[in-house]
């Protein structure tokens, strides 16, 4: 006999906070995946139309995404400007992929899972506070309503959650999944079974469901712990391919200035190298000291006095 959980109806999203300078990012207003209502990249006049279509569309979905991959609002925001500026600076090779917002998106899930954000301070101090707020109030209890506390997606290994999500969250095939996670199908699977028993320990009543409906109310549980909370404003896409020009710039003029130390510090070499040598050969010798060549027969003599 199965059980049918009710789908909870998602969360209204707070109102981001935006640079009051800056038009903030359109986009659905909830949920994981684009919305279809805007007009699609391919539609586009040209390649800033186009970026400014795929930005308007995927966004804000991406950064649900890799809000719930993480955990942390500030570190979902700077994936998402970080994959968004990437996708600009290489456009011309995004542009023309089978697959633009999964190219952004893995920029995005690559910068976020990047295990070099665990060594900042302030992603330390909220995983300390993250246990010791499970600790107090135990974990594997199971949730009230069949809501998924944050930390039955925390918990889980990057890998699993990264499956999870592509999969049951955003709808992907199980190759897809795999294609987009650099993994096998058969490792996919696993993970995928794995991530799902660990989140039945949070909500004990998904073993009870029939297989056909789980990934629906897994997808509606992830969408309504993405909607729970304020996220960061995101930038026009006007902005973020500014701020990707800017950073070019930048990057191409350190560039050049590092040429131009290696060369001056050549040019200073090759002079300074044959002065150098000219010094020594003409260094004064000690008054009353004959030139003899060790060569010459005198140099012979002395060897042998020696």
């Amino acid at each position: 006999m199965t059980e049918t959980l009710s789908l909870p109806a998602p969360a209204g999203d707070a109102a981001p906070e935006a640079d009051e300078h800056d038009e903030p990012a359109t986009g659905p207003s909830s949920g994981l995946t684009e919305t279809a209502d805007l007009p699609h990249p391919e539609a586009a006049d040209g390649p800033a139309e186009a970026f400014d279509l795929l930005y308007a569309r995927l966004a804000r979905p991406l950064m649900r995404q890799t809000y719930l991959l993480t955990g942390d609002r500030e570190l979902a925001g700077r994936a998402v400007r970080h994959a968004f500026r990437q996708a600009w600076e290489r456009w011309p090779e995004v542009a023309v992929d089978r697959d633009p917002a999964g190219w952004v998106r893995t920029a995005a899930y690559d910068h976020a899972l990047s295990p070099w954000h665990r060594l900042d301070p302030r992603r330390r101090a909220a995983r300390r506070d993250g246990a010791a707020n499970r600790t107090e109030g135990g974990t594997g209890g199971g949730a009230k309503g069949g809501r998924l506390p944050p930390e039955a997606l925390l918990d889980l290994p990057p890998s699993y959650r990264r499956t999870l999500l592509l999969h049951d969250g955003l709808g992907l095939g199980l190759s897809e999944t795999a294609a987009e996670s650099e993994a096998s199908t058969a490792a996919t699977a696993a993970r995928l079974m794995h991530a799902r028993e660990a989140l039945a320990e949070y909500v004990p009543g998904l073993r009870r469901v029939a297989p056909d409906r789980r990934r629906e109310i897994i997808r509606s549980m992830l969408e309504e712990l993405a909607d729970a909370g304020s996220l960061p404003g995101l930038p026009s896409a006007r902005t973020a391919r500014d701020g990707s020009e800017r950073t070019v710039r930048l990057r191409t003029g350190a560039s050049f200035g590092a040429t131009a130390l290696v060369a001056a510090a050549a040019v200073l070499a090759s002079l300074a190298g044959p002065q150098a040598h000219d010094s020594a050969r003409q260094a004064p010798r000690e008054a009353g000291a004959p030139a003899v060549s060790e060569s010459s027969p005198g140099g012979q003599q002395d060897r042998a006095a020696r």
